[in-house]
C-alpha cells in the first residue's frame, strides 16, 4: 500500500509539470518532492512520468492515476468542508482570480457592499498577469475571458460587454479625428504588448482593421487607460472603462465595435458552497450592472 499523502505530491507534480512550482505550492522542498514521487512509483509498480522539454508530463498510466486522484482529493475536501460545517455557512475564504480592469473598474465599485452583505466571507482578488486555475486549485473562482475546455469544472456565461476605441480630445484636436478603421494606421495607438497577451481574446487590434500594431503599449490596462487620458494615442477600451471616464471619447462607434463575455469559472467540487454560491451571486449582480448601466456606463 502506498501513502495517501503521496497522492498529494503526485496531483501538484501533475498540475505544475516541474518539481519547484509543485514543492512551493506543498511548502516541501524539490529533493523531498522527487523522492517521493519516486517511493509512489515503485509502490505502484509504474513509471507516472515521463520528462520532455523541461516539464514531467503524464504517462498513460500517469493519466489514470489523475483521475483517481483527483477524485480522493475531492472526497477529502468534501469530507473537510461537512466536518467543519462549512458547506451552509456563509464564511470563510474564496480566492476570485479576474481581469485587473475587471477587477478594477466593475468589481471594487461593489467590495464594500459584498462586505456589508457578507462579512464572514474573507474575498481575495487576484489580478495577476493571466488567470489562475480552479481545475488546479490555484483558486476557487475565476472571471475568464473564454470558455475552458477542459477540467473538473462548473462553467457559465456571465454575460457580454462592448469596447470601443477611445481617445483623448487632446490628442484629437493635435492629431486630428480619424473618420475609418483604415485611417487608424497614421495614428499613434496604444495596446498590449503582443507577448503578453494572456488570452487571445484581448488581441484586438487585428480585429479593428488588418495589420494595425500598437506603438505604446503595455500589459496593464490601467496604464493603457491613463496614456489615453493623457493624449498618448487611440486605443481600445472596454466601454465599462471608457464610458465612464469623462476625459475620453469614444470613436467611430457605427463602424469599430467589439463584443466579449465573461465566463464564471469554478472546481466542481466547491458549486454547492454557500459562500462560493454568494460569491457568484454577487459577480452576477456586478455583470447586470453593466448593462442596466446603473454603475459605470453601458457595455
Amino acid at each position: 500500500m502506498f501513502d495517501w499523502d503521496d497522492l498529494r505530491v503526485f496531483l501538484a507534480m501533475a498540475r505544475s509539470r516541474k518539481i519547484a512550482p509543485a514543492a512551493r505550492t506543498l511548502g516541501i522542498d524539490a529533493t523531498t518532492i522527487a523522492r517521493r514521487l519516486v517511493r509512489l512509483e515503485k509502490a505502484l509498480g509504474v513509471e507516472l512520468f515521463e520528462t520532455g522539454a523541461g516539464e514531467r508530463g503524464l504517462t498513460a498510466r500517469g493519466q489514470a492515476l489523475m483521475v483517481h486522484a483527483e477524485a480522493a482529493e475531492s472526497a477529502a475536501f468534501a469530507a473537510m468542508e461537512e466536518m467543519q460545517g462549512q458547506q451552509r455557512k456563509l464564511a470563510g475564504q474564496v480566492r476570485l482570480s479576474v481581469a485587473e480592469g475587471f477587477g478594477t473598474w466593475v468589481l471594487a465599485p461593489g467590495m464594500a457592499d459584498f462586505n456589508r452583505q457578507h462579512p464572514g466571507i474573507r474575498l481575495d482578488l487576484i489580478t495577476a498577469s493571466g488567470f489562475l486555475n480552479p481545475s488546479k486549485r490555484e483558486a476557487d473562482m475565476a472571471v475568464m475571458l473564454a470558455r475552458p475546455q477542459r477540467g473538473r469544472l462548473t462553467v457559465r456565461r456571465l454575460g457580454d460587454y462592448g469596447l470601443h476605441l477611445y481617445a483623448s480630445p487632446a490628442y484629437l484636436e493635435r492629431a486630428g479625428r480619424p473618420d475609418s478603421p483604415a485611417a487608424l494606421h497614421d495614428h499613434t495607438l496604444v495596446g498590449y504588448v503582443p507577448e503578453f497577451i494572456f488570452s487571445p481574446e484581448l488581441d484586438y487590434l487585428d480585429e479593428v482593421d488588418a495589420g494595425l500594431e500598437a506603438t505604446l503599449r503595455s500589459t496593464s490596462i490601467v496604464m493603457q487607460q491613463r496614456m489615453l487620458v493623457e493624449g498618448a494615442g487611440i486605443g481600445v477600451l472596454p466601454d465599462f472603462i471608457g464610458r465612464r471616464d469623462p476625459a475620453l471619447v469614444p470613436l467611430m462607434t457605427d463602424q469599430v465595435e467589439i463584443v466579449r463575455s465573461f465566463w464564471l469559472v469554478m472546481h466542481g467540487d466547491l458549486r454547492g458552497l454557500a459562500r462560493i454560491g454568494a460569491v457568484a451571486d454577487w459577480l452576477q449582480a456586478r455583470i447586470d450592472t453593466l448593462s442596466s448601466g446603473r454603475d459605470g456606463g453601458q457595455a
